[in-house]
């Protein structure tokens, strides 16, 4: 199974392009919204901390809870993706339209998309009919990554 690295195919999406999907979403375009697509775009999967770090060093001075509620604004109309790691909080990432998965390292935290073995959508249906319509099933795989396992063959 590969392993898809962020940033993708939304690397080259312009700053207006930004701005139209904030308008089409009934969102203001305001300058810490450009700035934290911008920031997640660039670095593919972020916590909330370092949206605010990157955030403020293009802006200045912005509080976390200023940052924390853009991202749940664009969290909440499927701009961006919130994908929670046990032990690790929230982490954000573009909404890509597709239908992809995660993988961690145990070890080092390394953080990384992985594609739907089935590649549909819900690829995991409950053991019962529970009378949901299942829209999406996360799953987050977590292991030892190649560097982390080189690293302990050779200790």
């Amino acid at each position: 199974m590969d392993i898809v690295n962020k940033p993708s195919k939304l690397s080259s999406v312009s700053a207006q392009e930004d701005q139209m999907r904030l308008r089409e979403h009934g969102l203001r375009v305001t300058a810490p919204r450009l700035s934290t697509l911008a920031v997640i775009r660039e670095s593919g999967h972020m916590s909330a901390d370092a949206v605010a770090t990157a955030v403020r060093d293009r802006l200045g001075s912005i509080s976390k809870q200023a940052i924390y509620d853009v991202l749940t604004a664009l969290t909440d109309v499927h701009i961006i993706r919130r994908v929670v790691i046990e032990g690790r909080g929230a982490w954000y990432e573009l909404e890509a339209g597709d239908n992809h998965h995660h993988i961690t390292c145990t070890r080092c935290g390394r953080f990384d998309d992985i594609p739907c073995v089935t590649g549909v959508a819900p690829c995991l249906d409950p053991p019962e009919d529970l009378g949901y319509i299942i829209e999406k099933a996360e799953v987050v795989y977590r292991g030892i990554c190649p560097a982390c396992q080189q690293s302990e063959s050779s200790d």
